[in-house]
């Protein structure tokens, strides 16, 4: 891999003893920053205990759902967390699908690329001018936030502070170009989608804006199983592939590069809460197309392929439906391959 590229890790909500250790060894193999996602919990809580015990990482919400707080209340988030990190806050924001947002949350979703346009908007204004008392009334078409009489306590550390899109598909990836700091890849994604259609999306909001190439930081989320036993390797990798893949809302993506019909396949038995013949209709092909499996040196030749345009990349085992000693030994190899002798 190029040493430009950098490298980041997902790091989950975990006791206190296990979140130390893990941070200290991102930190001490030079990773270049961690997401925390929104699975359960918000992710900015464990993000601010890594603030506590690190000192270099950047520290991303990788994701936080923008939908289902405040825009004042997601501001002040990441702005109490780039104050706890001294300015190495990031803030990932993303739609996720509606039935969460609006089922589980409870909250709007509207359209949503127009509702996350408003969001992204109204932080940066909190973000800028929180603590001057000249935000008055915001007004917007999902949002609208009386802040007259609002002033945070302090200046915050910066006046700005990056902001990541997540995307699977091409409008979102142009948004990404127009408005954002970042483009956050789906894992998901192979190499065919990444060139045709995520990068040239990405230009047209690039060219849109009169923004140069350098403005986007293109971080691709990728599954990596790394094992000399290839064979297995893909094995241990299809449920994961299967569970990410039962969304109806991703079949114009397989559709896309080619493997619609098994895609509809696992999710038709998905909806019949049938998991293990889900599991069994994700193919070979699918398996091998999206995650990078096998020896170190075909992961690496695959890895090299895949973030050719890419400027940083953030490998996650295949975690879906391992047993522990088969988290902790893909755990080993990312390591072995991404944070010390791989680089």
């Amino acid at each position: 891999m190029g040493a430009e590229t950098q490298v980041w890790a997902q790091l989950p909500p975990m006791p206190r003893e296990r979140l130390v250790a893990a941070v200290a060894a991102y930190e001490s193999a030079g990773l270049e920053g961690i997401w925390s996602s929104q699975t359960f919990g918000a992710p900015f809580l464990p993000l601010s205990a890594a603030a506590a015990v690190s000192e270099r990482l950047k520290l991303g919400t990788g994701i936080a759902l923008a939908f289902v707080r405040s825009p004042l209340e997601t501001a002040c988030n990441i702005m109490d967390l780039d104050l706890i990190s001294d300015g190495r806050a990031v803030l990932g924001l993303g739609s996720s699908a509606a039935s969460l947002t609006e089922g589980a949350f409870g909250a709007t979703y509207g359209k949503p690329l127009a509702h996350m346009r408003e969001v992204i908007g109204l932080v940066r204004a909190i973000v800028a001018k929180g603590h001057t008392g000249e935000l008055g009334l915001l007004e917007g078409e999902y949002h609208t936030l009386d802040l007259r009489n609002f002033r945070t306590l302090s200046p915050p550390v910066r006046t700005a502070i990056p902001i990541f899109l997540p995307a699977v598909f091409q409008n979102a990836c142009a948004m990404a170009g127009e408005i954002t700091d970042g483009l956050l890849g789906h894992p998901l994604w192979n190499e065919q989608w990444i060139a045709n259609e995520a990068l040239p999306a990405m230009k047209r909001g690039l060219d849109k804006a009169g923004r140069p190439r350098g403005a986007v930081t293109l971080n691709l989320q990728m599954f990596v199983a790394v094992n000399d036993d290839r064979r297995e390797a893909i094995e241990d990798a299809r449920a994961n592939i299967a569970f990410y893949s039962q969304s109806p809302q991703y079949l114009r993506y397989f559709d896309a590069i080619g493997m619609g019909a098994p895609a509809r396949a696992l999710q038709e038995r998905f909806a019949v809460g049938d998991i293990p013949g889900m599991i069994a209709a994700c193919t070979d092909e699918m398996v091998e197309s999206i995650a990078l499996v096998g020896s170190k040196d075909e992961v690496l030749r695959r890895f090299r392929a895949r973030t050719e345009y890419a400027d940083a990349c953030t490998p996650v085992i295949p975690h879906y439906g391992l047993a522990q000693d088969k988290i902790d030994f893909y755990s080993a190899g990312i390591a072995d391959l991404f944070y010390s002798g791989g680089k």
